[in-house]
């Protein structure tokens, strides 16, 4: 299962998120809902980084796990493409529901 959180400062800017695991919903190379989270979650990344300014950190490791920060607070660029990911994220969830994807929002 892949278990996507996503994080909040106190104002409501989402600054970061962090996504791991494997849905198991076909086998490896076969997993749509895993191909999806992970073309969505690599765009956003990509797009943030081609598209903007925003200072970021990330980290990929093991079991699929992608971890992203923004170093401050983002501008309406990188507002903007959080929100995509986060609105395409869960209308995954939606399709193939709490099996496949859990979703978490955090303040922090």
């Amino acid at each position: 299962m892949i278990k996507a959180t996503f994080y909040k400062d106190s104002s409501g800017n989402h600054v970061g998120f962090s996504i791991s695991g494997h849905a198991g919903y076909a086998k490896y190379g076969n997993d749509i809902v895993c191909s999806a989270v992970s073309v969505l979650v690599i765009t956003t990344i990509n797009s943030i980084e081609k598209l903007t300014d925003n200072p970021y950190k990330s980290e990929v490791g093991k079991s699929g796990l992608i971890k992203f920060k923004f170093s401050s607070i983002p501008d309406e660029k990188g507002k903007l493409l959080i929100e995509s990911l986060i609105m395409g994220i869960i209308g995954i969830h939606d399709e193939y529901g709490d099996k496949y994807l859990e979703l978490y929002f955090k303040e922090v």
